[in-house]
């Protein structure tokens, strides 16, 4: 399964492997976790609107242990959120 960005005008489709690792590159501080900044970065890459907003949310729907931050566990969490608030899909890729 992959997941496709339907919000942006670049239209990727990746795995969640992938997602993953795309959103490691927005660990600004280095520390394993993204922040709401950090998502909120992330989302103004894939050309979000309402950025704050939505990392605020999105932050704190898949923040189970309240932390303030998202660890590798919650990303499930994130992808959750992003499909049913962000509009993205998950896809087959063609084998």
């Amino acid at each position: 399964m992959a997941i496709r960005g339907v919000t942006s005008s670049r239209r990727e489709d990746m795995t969640l492997k992938e997602f993953k690792e795309w959103l490691k590159q927005f660990d600004a501080d280095g520390d394993g976790r993204i922040s709401r900044n950090e998502l909120r970065e992330a989302l103004r890459r894939r050309g979000g609107w309402f950025t704050t907003w939505r990392s605020g949310r999105a932050l704190r729907l898949a923040d189970k242990d309240n932390s303030g931050f998202l660890d590798d566990s919650e990303v499930e969490n994130l992808i959750a959120f992003a499909q049913k608030d962000l509009g993205m899909k998950w896809i087959t890729p063609p084998e």
